[in-house]
C-alpha cells in the first residue's frame, strides 16, 4: 500500500439502508433498534461499513442483502451525510440508498433476527444520528421520481389491481388523486397491462389484476401522475 497520503486524517465510510415498503397499505419503513452502542436501544436505519474490497454501491447492496435476504432490488444513492458530530462515537461519513422492495418477498426470518419491525412514514419514532435528515431527502427523491417513472410498481405484487395502483401512488405523494383521470392516464400506458385474472378479495364483482411489462417500458415520457 502506497503512503501518498498518510499526511491527511482518516475517516470511517458507511451506507444507511433507507428501506420502503407497502405494508397494509401504508408506505412504511423497515427499522431496527440498536443493540450496541452508540445510541443503544434507539431506532435506526439499516447499516454497515464500506469494506475494503467492495465500493459503496456494493456495500449498500450487502447492508439490503442481509436485512432482507433480496437482490436485485431498485435502489437509489440519496447523497452523503458528513457532518462532523453526526456520529458520536466516531468520525463516519454515511452515503445513504433507498430502497423499494415488495413486503411479500423478503425474507422473514432475517428480519425478525435483526428485530427490526415495519413502521408507518407517519408514525416514526425518535431515529439515532442523522437518519430524520436521510429520510426526509429519501423521501423527497422518491416522490419526484415516481412521478416521472413507474419506480413506485416495485413495491406492489406482480399482479396488481388499479385501485392499488392509484392508491400507492396516493400513499407516496400524500395526495388524494382523481380516480378518472388517474385511469385515464394508465390507459394510455402501453407498460401497464391488463389480464383475465379477477381479484375478488374486496368485493364480490372483483376486479381485473394488472401486470407491469418492462420490455415495453423506456422511459415513456406520457408517465406522470
Amino acid at each position: 500500500m502506497t503512503t501518498y497520503y498518510n499526511i491527511n486524517p482518516q475517516f470511517y465510510v458507511s451506507v444507511d439502508c433507507i428501506i420502503f415498503g407497502l405494508n397494509e397499505g401504508e408506505l412504511s419503513l423497515l427499522l431496527l433498534k440498536r443493540n450496541f452502542e452508540p445510541e443503544k436501544g434507539k431506532w435506526s436505519l439499516m447499516g454497515g461499513f464500506v469494506q475494503d474490497n467492495e465500493s459503496v454501491d456494493d456495500a449498500a447492496k450487502r447492508v439490503l442483502k442481509e436485512l432482507t435476504g433480496l437482490e436485485n432490488v431498485y435502489m437509489e444513492q440519496v447523497g452523503t451525510f458528513g457532518e462532523i458530530n453526526r456520529d458520536p462515537g466516531e468520525r463516519v461519513i454515511s452515503v445513504a440508498y433507498y430502497a423499494l422492495i415488495n413486503v411479500d418477498e423478503y425474507d422473514r426470518k432475517l428480519v425478525e433476527k435483526h428485530h427490526a419491525k415495519w413502521i408507518n412514514i407517519h408514525d416514526l419514532p425518535d431515529l439515532s444520528f442523522d437518519h430524520p435528515a436521510m429520510i426526509s431527502k429519501a423521501k423527497e427523491l422518491m416522490r419526484r421520481k415516481a412521478s416521472l417513472e413507474p419506480i413506485g410498481l416495485n413495491l406492489l405484487p406482480r399482479l396488481f389491481t388499479l385501485s392499488q395502483m392509484q392508491s400507492l401512488y396516493e400513499t407516496i405523494q400524500d395526495e388524494t388523486i382523481d380516480k378518472r383521470n388517474f385511469r385515464k392516464k394508465v390507459a394510455e400506458m402501453d407498460y401497464i397491462e391488463k389480464t383475465e385474472m379477477i381479484d375478488k378479495s374486496s368485493s364480490r364483482r372483483g376486479a381485473y389484476l394488472y401486470k407491469f411489462n418492462d420490455k415495453a417500458y423506456s422511459r415513456d415520457p406520457r408517465f406522470k401522475l
